[in-house]
């Protein structure tokens, strides 16, 4: 058994630093993750020349702020272990940003002006908590923040700030928050209207985490209007909220529901109660926003695992396809000029943010990364029905193959045709990597994503299993190196296979998972522990036979494969105690495991630290089943057994 933890200093840079200086070539798997990227830029509504975005460019993720009059970018955060939450603020003044430590999201919201200056705290009187939503008012001065705690459950504020007095060293001075919103339940912050008047919730009040209803309330906390599908709880339908329409006195609100089985929009008129069906035909899930004059929509259509855009004229109605790549669209925007921004990749080619005129919107300098194989579509009868799974093998191999089945994280998300640096990573190293959109993923209809419940993990293993089977069966997959992998969700799904099915992998390799399912309930943030009572029926002491059955700590002592577990300390989502009570487990049977902690939360957004853990994920792969690495088969040398005892 090998423990180790990283350093303050990730041992990947030093790793890098002595390879250049041996002379040897950065490799494609290393360079897909140090290769600078960008998000989508988000930009102020009223101000449209000034934009946010979130780039690794530094080694690190943090915030920029972009002039795009100007040309001129600067780095906006800088913290040892990266920001991704930030919001511009409509008059493109300030630069919202959330303040947790070392990745465990809980913190207080700070704000930065956009032309660059010290931070302050952006709502004062709030103390630290985890986020649940956030709206920002086109006055400048006005705020709705969600917030969430295990002892308040959610709770949201108006928050304002006033003038100052003539002289003053600062414009504006903030008065006490005002609570307007408070349930035990989950809920966060949806929009608020275009002036102000409207504050748009979603909240599972009925107890039901999966399907939100939504609710509109004045300044003062007042209602103003109520939509709930589920009726009381009572039908697993969802609504979720989009957007206000972007003109002053407009009432109308932009929603996504599940009426016809799938997610689609709709528009709301909050203030007379009707609602305006788009019924779009299309076959997957739709999502939208607003087009900035109020007069059409932009259609985002997500269907087996690739997407496309559309423009949606209300006054036709008229919908008119965008064209785009084959492949994902991660997300879009559309701008004042009538254009649409977006960020595109597919497992082939890196993302890139581009615009409907014609242009790549931001091209971030420095290394480009390097490409990979295009997936293959794969359709298997499953127990559920047909199950999709997407399938990369290098180049002109031919099987079988050692095999990796790389389960998504979520549960409620899925695989699609986008670019992504893990899997590339083993496909370089001669690996086929398998995907599965089991039941529970989303893209597939709501009855698909709502199949999990009760018997949680044994379901999603039961359509892995098929596709095993499928991968061995076709010649694909080698049956005596079979490794099960995934991360969150996806970790859990590892565990649980090593255990509930010990004969059909040869290695497990678990990022930040859930092991202990009872014990991660009860340290677990208060959002994740609504939807686990939504998922399993009940909390640990009421359901307690289904916790078990759903546990992968219940099936540790028949794990039959050597499992290595990555795990960050600060992680509020899969915290850390319930990971050492399933490695005690391991350690008492000697059981062969390896573990690597890291300072940070659920995942790292130090690039370093990835490629580290990248790199002990091969080098366990390697050492247990003997395949080479990238490396070897190019050099003659391996990483060698060391790797794993970094830290």
């Amino acid at each position: 058994m090998t423990e180790s933890n990283g350093s303050d200093a990730p041992a990947g840079r030093t790793d890098r630093t002595e390879r250049v200086h041996q002379g040897e070539q950065t490799p494609d798997w290393e360079k897909r993750f140090r290769a600078p990227r960008v998000s989508l830029p988000d930009w102020a509504e009223d101000a449209p020349d000034r934009s946010l975005f979130v780039s690794n460019a530094t080694g690190t993720y943090e915030l920029y702020a972009w002039d795009r009059s100007t040309g001129e970018q600067r780095q906006v955060t800088d913290r040892p272990n990266g920001t991704t939450d930030g919001v511009l603020s409509p008059d493109g003044e300030w630069i919202w940003w959330f303040d947790d430590k070392d990745g465990d999201e809980f913190g207080v919201w700070r704000r930065q002006p956009f032309t660059g200056g010290p931070d302050e705290l952006a709502a004062p009187g709030l103390d630290a908590s985890y986020p649940a939503g956030l709206a920002l008012g086109r006055d400048g001065r006005t705020a709705v923040v969600g917030r969430s705690t295990d002892e308040d459950g959610t709770t949201i504020h108006l928050v304002r700030t006033v003038p100052r007095a003539e002289g003053a060293e600062a414009p504006t001075e903030p008065v006490a928050p005002v609570e307007i919103y408070r349930h035990r339940e989950s809920a966060g912050v949806g929009d608020l209207s275009h002036d102000g008047s409207l504050i748009a919730v979603e909240h599972t009040e009925h107890g039901d985490a999966m399907h939100s209803a939504l609710r509109v309330l004045r300044p003062d906390g007042t209602t103003v209007a109520e939509l709930d599908d589920t009726k009381g709880g009572t039908e697993e339908l969802g609504l979720e909220v989009l957007g206000f329409a972007p003109v002053d006195g407009d009432t109308r609100l932009l929603i996504g529901h599940q009426r016809r089985g799938r997610w689609e929009p709709m528009v709301w008129d909050v203030a007379t109660g009707e609602e305006t069906d788009l019924s779009l035909e299309l076959p997957g899930d739709v999502s939208a926003e607003w087009f900035p004059d109020g007069t059409g929509l932009l259609i985002a259509h997500g269907f087996e695992a690739r997407s496309e855009l559309f423009r949606y004229d209300l006054a036709g109605p008229e919908l008119v396809e965008i064209d785009t790549p084959p492949g994902t669209v991660s997300g879009a925007t559309a701008r004042p000029d009538g254009s649409v921004e977006y960020l595109w990749s597919s497992s082939a080619q890196p993302s890139a943010v581009r615009s409907t005129s014609g242009e790549v919107v931001l091209d971030p300098p420095g290394m480009r990364s390097p490409g990979s194989v295009p997936v293959e579509d794969v359709w298997v009868e499953g127990p559920g029905g047909r199950i999709h799974a997407l399938v990369q093998k290098p180049e002109g191999a031919t099987g079988p193959l050692p095999t990796v089945f790389d389960i998504h994280g979520g549960p409620t998300w899925h695989d699609s045709d986008s670019f992504a640096a893990g899997p590339a990573a083993w496909v370089d190293h001669g690996y086929a990597v398998v995907r599965v959109n089991y039941r529970g993923s989303t893209g597939y209809g709501r009855a698909w994503t709502d199949a999990l419940k009760h018997r949680v993990g044994l379901i999603e293993l039961e359509d892995i299993a098929a596709v095993r089977a499928w991968a061995i069966d076709s010649g694909l997959a080698d049956p005596d190196r079979l490794i099960l992998t995934g991360g969150s969700w996806g970790g859990y799904l590892t565990l649980l296979g090593l255990g509930v099915q010990p004969d059909a992998w040869t290695l497990g390799i678990a990022v930040v998972p859930v092991a202990d399912y009872v014990t991660a309930y009860h340290d677990e943030m208060e959002a994740l522990k609504a939807m686990d009572r939504t998922l399993l029926g009940g909390t640990p002491e009421e359901v307690p036979e289904r916790f078990e059955a759903s546990s992968p700590i219940t099936y540790v002592d028949r794990v039959k494969a050597p499992v290595y577990i990555s795990a960050g300390v600060n992680d509020p989502r899969c915290p850390i105690r319930q990971i050492e009570n399933y490695v005690h487990r391991l350690q008492s049977r000697e059981a062969p495991h390896e573990v690597y902690r890291y300072d940070a939360g659920h995942g790292s957004l130090v690039v370093d630290e990835r490629i580290k853990q990248v790199r002990l994920e091969l080098d366990f792969a390697e050492r247990h089943l003997g395949t080479k690495t990238e490396m070897e088969t190019k050099t003659g040398t391996g990483t060698g057994a060391e790797a794993g005892k970094q830290g």
